[in-house]
């Protein structure tokens, strides 16, 4: 009997867990895009011209020049920086996984890690003084894993030709 017993409630605890993990994944997503509404301050109404993906603007070999870059948020499974508006981006011309491939995460873009290095860029929403903006990202800007946005700000490069661009403002293509 104890046997039994014992089979039923490690079945329970795996039915409780396995609930639990799959309920827990899309939580954050619809929690930030109902919380609040996007902040005006930060988005731009009309879209901005001579937008250049990701890849493009890392070649630039210029300081810190105002740039306008366009992309898709992305290249982890987590590309938003907790405490600050912050996100990775994804060239747009990099494909994500597709839902047929059994990826639950397709803005990690497990299908192209190799070609991420060079087509991702960290994005920090900046305030008017130049300092990061400590609201999440999804909640100023009612953004989420793959969107499609374009930003405008000033562009910075550390010595390996990474890319973070200090936004002022955003544009959203597609949510």
């Amino acid at each position: 009997m104890s046997k039994i017993t014992t089979r039923a409630g490690l079945l329970s605890m795996l039915v409780s867990l396995m609930l639990g993990c799959s309920q827990s994944t899309p939580a954050p997503q619809a929690a930030s895009q109902s919380d609040s509404a996007p902040d005006a301050a930060y988005l731009l109404v009309e879209k901005p011209e001579n937008a250049q993906g990701v890849a493009e603007a890392r070649k630039s070999e210029d300081g810190a020049e105002e740039v306008v870059v366009e992309g898709r948020i992305g290249g982890s499974e987590k590309p938003f920086v907790d405490g600050i508006a912050a996100f990775t981006i994804v060239d747009p011309a990099i494909p994500y996984c597709a839902a047929d491939e059994g990826c639950p995460t397709p803005w990690d873009y497990c299908c192209n890690t190799d070609k991420l290095k060079d087509n991702s860029a960290l994005v920090k929403i900046v305030d008017a003084e130049g300092a990061p903006v400590s609201k999440d990202a999804r909640e100023l800007l009612g953004v989420k894993e793959l969107s499609r946005i374009i930003v405008r700000g000033k562009a910075q490069r550390d010595k390996e030709g990474n890319l973070t661009v200090l936004a002022e403002k955003v544009y959203i293509t597609q949510k």
